[in-house]
Parts: structure tokens; sequence; C-alpha cells
């Protein structure tokens, strides 16, 4: 009979609200689906950061007939004596992994297969055109690449040296830029839900301080009286989050997943790591909904 009485209290708290709490609901769905969206971008960025992290490479370019550089010009290709020379010297560093020799047309096969989504692009570059060069395999990529590229830096042969962490440093900065911004908003809009939610039960309470009045003076407990607001709290947490648990599910299938078919290596987010996510979300919405309700029954239905 007491959880009846709960229960038919929660349903006219909301549908006399029903304004108010739909629009509690599209707030909470709305924070915690961006929130969601911020925690799978940290997901992504992990992921990616560490895929990249284990090939971490040098790139040293050798002199080609087409080089432009002035050393390259003045020195000519890269001799065979060059290449075995330098392959030598790297090989002989305790910081190098391991060398890989990456020949002019293994250069271009790997050049079409990356751009291989703009056949335009393609077309207008010879196999010539794309150097052949040394991919070196570091134990340390951060404390070892001066050491490792003071050895072969100006050295007949030697075009260019490149350190992939300058290329995969900006894309990462990109990655938390754009997740960063996502859970700022997503922050704000939990703060706006909050205080949607602290409104609601307060005009909640008010419009039932006559039976409020009367549950008081027939001896009811603090507890029972506030149960239904917090029902009420929780309940629009929960439609919330179902809202943006369908959202999240189409922001990694319809948004990520999509994404990831442009890219030539897998850094796909798991089934695993959307259900986490998911999980997360929901218990954010129940606490926040949760909580904001107690704090505001404490303040404005004083039994």
């Amino acid at each position: 009979m007491r959880a009846q009485f709960v229960f038919q209290e929660v349903w006219t708290g909301l549908r006399r609200n029903l304004t108010m709490t739909i629009a509690l609901v599209v707030v909470v769905a709305i924070s915690l689906s961006l929130l969601g969206t911020g925690l799978l971008f940290v997901k992504q960025v992990d992921n990616t950061r560490t895929y990249w992290q284990g090939k971490v490479e040098i790139s040293v370019y050798l002199c080609t007939s087409s080089s432009v550089s002035t050393q390259c010009r003045q020195n000519g290709p890269a001799t065979p004596a060059e290449l075995a020379s330098i392959k030598s010297d790297l090989s002989g560093l305790p910081q190098v992994e391991h060398v890989y020799y990456e020949s002019q047309a293994q250069a271009f096969q790997h050049f079409k297969q990356d751009f291989s989504q703009d056949p335009s692009f393609v077309s207008t570059v010879s196999p010539g055109d794309i150097p052949d060069s040394f991919e070196v395999k570091l134990k340390n990529p951060t404390a070892d690449f001066s050491v490792v590229a003071g050895t072969v830096q100006g050295r007949p042969g030697v075009d260019d040296i490149v350190d992939d962490r300058s290329i995969l440093n900006n894309f990462y900065k990109l990655l938390d830029g754009a997740r960063n911004a996502v859970v700022i908003i997503a922050i704000i809009l939990i703060i706006a839900a909050a205080l949607l939610v602290a409104n609601t039960i307060r005009l909640s309470a008010f419009n039932r301080r006559r039976e409020t009045s009367i549950m008081r003076l027939v001896g009811a407990s603090n507890f029972y009286i506030q149960l239904p607001f917090l029902v009420e709290g929780v309940i629009a947490g929960l439609f919330g989050w179902l809202i943006a648990a369908g959202l999240l599910i189409a922001v990694k299938s319809l948004g990520l997943d999509t994404l990831q078919e442009y890219f030539t290596f897998n850094v796909r987010l798991s089934a695993g790591d959307l259900v986490e996510v998911v999980l997360l979300t929901m218990i954010v919405g129940v606490v926040l909904c949760g909580v904001t309700s107690f704090l505001t029954l404490r303040r404005y239905l004083r039994v």
C-alpha cells in the first residue's frame, strides 16, 4: 500500500509538471550524451596514442635524382656504399631497436595505399618522386632522437630526417582539443541540468504542499514524505540517460566507426568501451538527479 501511494504521488508530480519534466529529460539527455561523447573521445585518443606509440620511428630520407635540397644536388643520389655505411652506423647504435630500408618502389606502393581515397592526387606522382628511406625504430623515441639524428644528419646521401612524433603530436593536439571542448560543454550542461532538476523538484513540492502538510500531521516520516520527489528526479534522470545511450550508440556507429574507414590503421573502439561509457553516464545521471533532488528538498521542503 505504501509503495502504491509513492508511485501515485510520483505519477501526479510528473503529470502536473509535464513541461518541466520534458525539459529536464531533454537537458539531462543532451548533457549526458555530450559527456559520454567526450569520454568516447578520451578512449579513442588513448587507443590511437597507444597504437602509434609502438610505431614511432625516425624516417631518414635519402637523396635521389629528383631531390631538390642543396646537399643532394651537390653530392648527387645516395650510392650503395653510402647506404651500407648509413645502415651500419644506425644499426650499431644502442638506442636503435631495428633499421628497415624502404626502397622507392615500396615507398610508392605505401603512398598509393595511404592516398587510395584520392586517385587524382596519386596520378600526379610518379615512382621516382618518392625517395627511399631508412625507417629507424628507437627504444626510447623521446630521449634518443637527438642522438640518432645527429649520427646521420648532414652525411652524404641523406636528404632529410623526419621525427614521426612531430606529426603525431599535432594530431594528438587536434583530438585533445575536440575532446576538451566536448567535455567543457557537457559540464556546463550538467550544471544547467542540476539547476533545472532543483527548479522542477521545488515546483513539484510547492504544488503538493497541501498533501505534504497532511502527511506531516498524520505522522509520516521525513523520508517517506521526500521519497516521491526523489523518485521523480531519478526517473527523469533515467529517461534522459536512455535517450543519451541511444545517442552514444549513434555517435560510435555512425561517427567514430565511420571515420575509422578513412584510415588504414585500426583503432576502432570495442563494444566494451561503449558499454563502459554508457554505464558511467547512467551513474552520473542518476546521482546528479538524485543528489540535486535531495539537497533541494532539504532546503525547500522542511518537514
